[in-house]
């Protein structure tokens, strides 16, 4: 099994940049494909960023052109860098790990964009 750990998020002004972090307590090496997904009140959980071990990625249309995910197998970490944040930015912000036999979410962290 796996537990993943975000941190990082936080109260920033629109146009300010955050970094989240994912830790997780094995090896990430073996997993295929991880994500980092939000959910603002009232919404659904939507995808924001994948990224394979190989280091393939891809976006949501929202955030093309400002996030940045990363992973370092090394050290079983994925990180989400957002620059120019926006206020519909605003979210609880999940890092996600599907496994053939579970899906593991972190609990996760509150990014807050208002000034």
């Amino acid at each position: 099994q796996v537990q993943l750990v975000e941190s990082g998020g936080g109260l920033v002004q629109p146009g300010g940049s955050l970094k989240l972090s994912c830790a997780a307590s094995r090896s990430i090496l073996s997993i295929y494909v991880m994500g980092w997904y939000r959910q603002a009140p009232g919404k659904q959980r939507e995808l924001v960023a994948t990224i394979t071990s190989g280091g393939s990625t891809t976006y949501a249309d929202s955030v093309k052109g400002r996030f940045t995910i990363s992973r370092d197998n090394a050290k079983n970490t994925m990180d989400l860098q957002m620059n120019n944040l926006k206020p519909e930015d605003t979210a609880v912000y999940y890092c996600n790990a599907p496994l053939s036999w579970d899906n593991i979410w972190g609990q996760g962290t509150q990014v807050t964009v208002s000034s």
